[in-house]
């Protein structure tokens, strides 16, 4: 996995290439830990993500939970087979896909 963040401002842009997976997830779960201070604009770009595991779910539930409290958060250019594992396990309706 790759991990792109781009910063304007209060707006934050994270791409994720590849597999976000059990032994990705540690390492974005990690880099969200700093990334997050001061961002009130969270943007997942997942157009390059090609699979996404239970562990990875469990890091954009925690994200969200986070930007909640402090802004906001979308994800964009999701495929589809990405699509269908949020849609699947219900994330679809917890989270705004633009």
């Amino acid at each position: 996995m790759e991990i792109k963040k781009e910063l304007n401002g209060n707006a934050l842009t994270i791409k994720i290439i590849g597999r976000l997976d059990a032994a990705s997830a540690p390492e974005l779960s990690k880099e969200l830990t700093t990334a997050l201070d001061g961002v009130t604009d969270l943007t997942f770009d997942l157009a390059e993500l090609k699979y996404i595991a239970s562990a990875g779910l469990r890091v954009l539930l925690v994200a969200q939970k986070r930007m909640n409290k402090q802004g906001s958060m979308k994800l964009t250019n999701v495929g589809e087979s990405v699509m269908e594992v949020l849609e699947m396990t219900g994330f679809a309706s917890l989270m705004t896909i633009a």
